[in-house]
């Protein structure tokens, strides 16, 4: 347990020590969390002087008793149905938050795609490749990893959908 806890304060948080272990160009962003800010994504974008279309939020959804990952933009909100058909299940709802926290590893508001306790199936919302680089979550409220959205879909074996809407 000592060692896991070393490798973690020496190399940042498991998104980051994932990040790291595979070789992948990032680049990370911390900023001070308010937390009486209503959105931790808009919050994010703001501080970090970036438009809303390049940072993305990382939802857990329960898709016919799967749970399932969702990363789309902070700016617009995820289409369930859309999130459903991209895993080929017919029902999705979002998950129980407790449940996504114990699953991910990650408290709400700072879960990240990369180096979940458990890896879950993962959809990126297929306008992440408009962009060289996109923002997530890097494990924690007031830190963000800014990385190529191919790097991100591959590390997290995503399947890239249009699972978002303004």
């Amino acid at each position: 347990m000592a060692k896991k806890a070393k490798k973690q304060q020496a190399g940042g948080t498991p998104a980051t020590v994932a990040l790291t272990a595979a070789g992948v160009d990032h680049t990370v962003h911390s900023y001070e969390h308010d937390p009486s800010h209503p959105s931790y994504g808009e919050e994010a974008a703001e501080a970090m002087g970036v438009s809303p279309d390049r940072v993305f939020k990382t939802l857990v959804a329960d898709v016919d008793g799967a749970l399932t990952v969702a990363v789309v933009p902070v700016a617009g909100q995820l289409d369930l149905k859309a999130l459903a058909a991209a895993v080929g299940g017919k029902r999705a709802a979002m998950a129980d938050p407790a449940l996504a926290e114990r699953t991910t590893g990650y408290v709400r508001g700072g879960i990240s795609p990369l180096g979940q306790r458990k890896k879950l199936p993962t959809v990126l919302d297929a306008s992440a490749t408009a962009h060289g680089t996109i923002c997530v979550s890097a494990g924690r409220r007031g830190l963000e990893v800014e990385l190529a959205p191919g790097d991100l879909a591959r590390l997290t074996d995503a399947v890239l959908a249009p699972i978002g809407r303004a």
